[in-house]
């Protein structure tokens, strides 16, 4: 079968290279065509038709900004669908985009899949409209969406659980073969605290420089940033400057395994950081109309993935203006070792594991994708012979 996949972001791409890896596995015709970054074209095995470093734009006024060059992708990859022609395009969270490809999929007849659905129930709720009327199916990845979206009146839904869990037990199979593990991270003479400051330029010229001025007060501690390979090398090195702190790219897992503690810029990383038991403060900086906009629109209390699935506060969430050097620092000794809140944190990590299921999440999604693919085929043959016969 013939698979479009759309994804924006760096998780995405995560997700959607594990996701294309278990297709060609269930599917050995399978031919892809995708957006989305370097471990998707790898999984693929096809070049990309847009890296997302060239689509990823974070906020509302980011997002109007460069509204002229979002309408022309938009446009160019309707084009580009209806040139592939494939049997199902799936969309990978990035609503404001998907969601645009979704209307176009459906008027054409495609079968249209969306796995990692946008995050409706926090805001934006109109959306589950849309869902609805453009899309076949949808993949939640968090155990209480399911309930939310047959709420809405989406009976088509199924959660297999979180691929996050595939994405740790892939690097833990690398760790365990010598011959494949990372061979760039280095040796440090200190214990880690691990900076992850984003995916999106944005993100890292707003949160990297608060992570950054706390290493003065953990000298006991070598401060490494995760860097993203999609970003230039000089956007780090312009940020930290004459700062003794040195950036590691695409070795984020590796780098938690090695790390005391973490401050994480609010995302899939939050989780991933806390499925491999690492205590970390959650930071978050962006355009401040964007940020007053979301806070009157988000109907949750939470921003972190870690806190959301728990529902409660498991990490401390430092947003906007009470992202400071200061706050930072105050958190970040609540939670290295020896300190009371490090055990109740890894506590409560050892609960969301237990709710978010077992690995094998992106194996369960392609079994169903193709099955319910199958299962659409033979309709239409079906149909199509009634037609025939009369």
């Amino acid at each position: 079968m013939r698979y479009y996949i759309i994804a924006g972001e760096a998780s995405g791409d995560l997700h959607g290279s594990n996701l294309i890896n278990a297709l060609k596995h269930y599917d050995k015709a399978a031919e892809f065509r995708c957006w989305g970054g370097d471990l998707m074209e790898a999984a693929s095995g096809t070049r990309l038709v847009k890296h997302y470093k060239d689509t990823a734009f974070m906020g509302l006024v980011e997002v109007v900004k460069h509204l002229k060059t979002i309408l022309g992708l938009l446009k160019m990859c309707k084009q580009d669908i209806a040139f592939f022609n494939p049997d199902v395009v799936i969309l990978i969270d990035y609503p404001g985009f998907n969601l645009r490809i979704a209307q176009f999929t459906k008027l054409a007849q495609i079968t249209t899949f969306y796995y990692i659905a946008p995050q409706v129930w926090a805001w934006h709720r109109s959306r589950t409209k849309h869902l609805q009327k453009y899309t076949d199916f949808i993949f939640v990845i968090l155990p209480f969406e399911v309930a939310f979206f047959k709420q809405h009146g989406i009976k088509n839904v199924a959660y297999f659980g979180h691929p996050m869990l595939d994405a740790i037990h892939t690097q833990d199979r690398v760790q365990a073969t010598p011959a494949r593990a990372p061979q760039n991270l280095p040796v440090f003479d200190k214990p880690v605290i691990a900076l992850l400051p984003g995916s999106r330029r944005q993100e890292v010229e707003r949160i990297l420089p608060v992570m950054a001025s706390v290493q003065a007060f953990f000298p006991q501690y070598r401060f490494v940033v995760a860097g993203v390979g999609s970003l230039p090398v000089i956007l780090y090195e312009k940020i930290l400057n004459s700062l003794d702190i040195p950036v590691v790219f695409n070795q984020t897992q590796p780098l938690l395994r090695h790390a005391a503690a973490a401050l994480v810029a609010s995302g899939t990383a939050t989780l991933e950081t806390a499925l491999l038991n690492v205590p970390q403060v959650v930071c978050y900086r962006a355009n401040p109309l964007s940020v007053a906009i979301a806070r009157w629109l988000v109907k949750v209390r939470f921003i972190s993935l870690v806190n959301l699935i728990a529902g409660k506060e498991v990490v401390r969430e430092l947003i906007q203006q009470n992202c400071t050097t200061k706050e930072l620092t105050a958190e970040l000794n609540h939670i290295l070792p020896h300190q009371p809140r490090r055990a109740v944190m890894l506590k409560n990590y050892a609960l969301l594991h237990k709710k978010l299921g077992k690995k094998g999440v992106s194996a369960k999604v392609a079994q169903a994708m193709i099955k319910l693919l199958l299962s659409s085929f033979k309709r239409k043959e079906q149909n199509n012979s009634l037609k025939h016969e009369h």
